[in-house]
């Protein structure tokens, strides 16, 4: 092994984990620039020392390096405690240089090299987890996040790199006790506040500082992955306003605003006061400006498609909370989300899925009529009547598709009054109800569907019975969830349109449903069962009152069906 051999050697820095970019770029989670100035500067010392001949000194001073290095060695409490207190000295050894020789970068830049050096030798921590309790205890948690406003972002940068694989989300799972401990830490230190801040200096044009952002990003998720409850404090901490800007940012798309949409997609699953803030920040309006983009383009990549179902997911997270639903009312979503359906392009599948979460339940009651008002059953009712074949290649199945054009005009049938419910009953009665026949026509689908599965529900049942087994609450949840998935919930709300239908007043549709329901064999009786089903656990997350009114009104359009 030769001089230059040596020179070119590093050694392996422990596992990292990868970051999903093009097959040009290398991986963003393996460097840190503050890692790479250090290696740099060393290396330029090296080559100093080759020049002045003395290579035998060199291959020295790599062999004790080599020696020094605590992979090297089997890695325990008394190993991590010298490291922690190594880097505790040259923490406050640099931060002191830096006071006293704040205009002279040649008098603390060794001590910079010193201190992003034992940063990278604390990676081999995280392949001790349940070692975690000795960062907290002997304060190295406190100087970490006190490093990520470092006047030099190389070691902010390291820091994150740090903290990143720390948090890595198999390691965590490895010991819950010293994960615990450690991200208790970390939120008491307000890291997200912090690392926010971080961001917010970083110029993504360089790309050291990009892979920083991403760093930053996965520690993030890594959190919030391990205890979906910081959510809510993450994003009042600036993260919310942070990813908006981030988003909306007049960039190139790349990696990091994939990121962003993906974290902001998870900081509103589930969350209501995480909802609350997006709307308050004006995110609805960033969210449609931002898909406004594919309303006549396909997204041009595999990644770009995922960032756009990113944000559909966060804008129909977004409108399970009443407010936004006028937000999204106000910023014209509905226009958007409409000629989306009429260009056919990639967004339309979730476009549909939008207007279903946007017109849902009472409060959709506003943008229902709004939909009237724009023309909006001209779009609807042609996917209806017919199942477009390309849904398919973009990855949703007919169900899917079936389920919300089904449930947008079992809303509509609920919430409009006057003159826009005229014009949608008007449009079942249009061609000789050619809508009523292809009603009754996925009526029988579902129907043959669900009778399938519980044939074979009825079969496990009564397998669990002679072994003596007890059927529970929990089981009988579980069973109804799998029936729902087989085409129950479609079965339901075609039911509901139907029966619907019947309590109009309009005798031509009434006549038109019991005729069809008699020549195909079918039955009121199952109609009628399959809706006091429907009315029995209707009212999830909603309050009492609700569930008892509209349990009765259901009820009461049951007596004249």
């Amino acid at each position: 092994m030769d001089v230059g051999e040596l020179l070119n050697y590093q050694p392996d820095r422990g596992a990292k984990r990868p970051r999903e970019e093009d097959s040009h770029e290398e991986s963003r989670g393996k460097k840190s620039s503050g890692r790479d100035a250090g290696r740099v500067l060393v290396r330029s010392e090296l080559d100093s020392e080759e020049q002045t001949g003395d290579g035998d000194k060199i291959l020295e001073r790599l062999m004790d390096q080599d020696g020094e290095d605590p992979e090297g060695e089997p890695v325990d409490e008394s190993t991590v405690k010298k490291m922690i207190l190594t880097f505790e000295k040259r923490s406050y050894k640099n931060q002191e240089l830096r006071i006293k020789f704040p205009d002279n970068p040649e008098k603390f830049m060794e001590a910079e090299l010193d201190l992003n050096d034992i940063i990278q030798e604390m990676h081999v921590i995280a392949t001790i987890p349940e070692l975690y309790h000795l960062l907290v205890e002997l304060n190295a948690v406190h100087s970490l996040l006190g490093l990520l406003s470092h006047d030099n972002t190389d070691i902010s940068i390291a820091v994150v790199d740090l903290l990143q694989e720390l948090t890595d989300i198999d390691t965590l799972h490895e010991s819950e006790e010293g994960a615990e401990v450690l991200i208790d830490a970390l939120l008491e230190g307000q890291v997200v506040a912090l690392m926010v801040q971080n961001m917010e200096r970083l110029d993504e044009t360089v790309k050291e500082e990009a892979d920083g952002v991403y760093n930053t990003l996965a520690v993030i998720e890594n959190m919030a992955e391990f205890r979906p409850g910081l959510c809510t404090e993450a994003a009042q901490q600036g993260l919310m306003q942070w990813l908006l800007k981030r988003i909306k940012a007049k960039m190139p798309f790349d990696a990091n605003k994939l990121y962003c949409s993906e974290i902001l997609a998870i900081l509103l699953q589930n969350n209501d006061k995480t909802r609350e803030l997006l709307g308050e920040m004006d995110g609805i309006d960033v969210l449609l400006q931002q898909l406004s983009v594919f309303k006549r383009h396909n997204p041009a990549t595999p990644e770009e498609q995922e960032m756009m179902e990113n944000l559909f997911d966060a804008l129909c997270s977004c409108l399970m909370l009443p407010a936004n639903r006028d937000r999204f009312l106000r910023g014209e979503g509905l226009q958007l989300m409409n000629l989306m359906l009429r260009e056919k392009k990639m967004s339309r599948v979730s476009a549909l899925k939008v207007l279903d979460y946007g017109m849902i339940g009472p409060e959709g009651s506003d943008n229902c009529h709004k939909f009237v008002d724009i023309l909006g059953l001209r779009t609807i009712f042609p996917l209806f009547m017919k199942t477009p074949k390309k849904m398919k290649k973009v990855g949703i199945s007919d169900k899917e598709h079936e389920e919300h054009v089904c449930s947008i005009i079992a809303s509509m049938l609920r919430n409009l009054k006057g003159q826009q419910r005229s014009r949608l009953l008007s449009k079942f009665t249009e061609n000789d109800c050619e809508k009523v026949d292809r009603l009754m026509e996925l009526h029988f689908k579902y129907l043959e569907a669900v009778q399938l599965a519980d044939k074979r529900i009825e079969g496990e049942k009564h397998d669990m019975v002679r072994r003596g087994e007890i059927i529970d609450d929990v089981m009988d949840d579980e069973f109804y969830l799998r029936r729902l998935d087989a085409g129950l919930f479609v079965l339901q709300l075609i039911c509901y349109i139907m029966v619907e239908m019947c309590s109009a007043g309009v005798p031509q549709l009434q006549q038109r449903v019991h005729q069809i329901l008699n020549l195909r064999g079918g039955s009121v009786k199952i109609v009628r069962h399959i809706m006091r089903e429907y009315a029995e656990n209707i009212g999830d997350g909603k309050s009492e009152e609700f569930k008892e009114s509209e349990q009765k009104r259901i009820m009461e359009l049951l007596e004249t069906f």
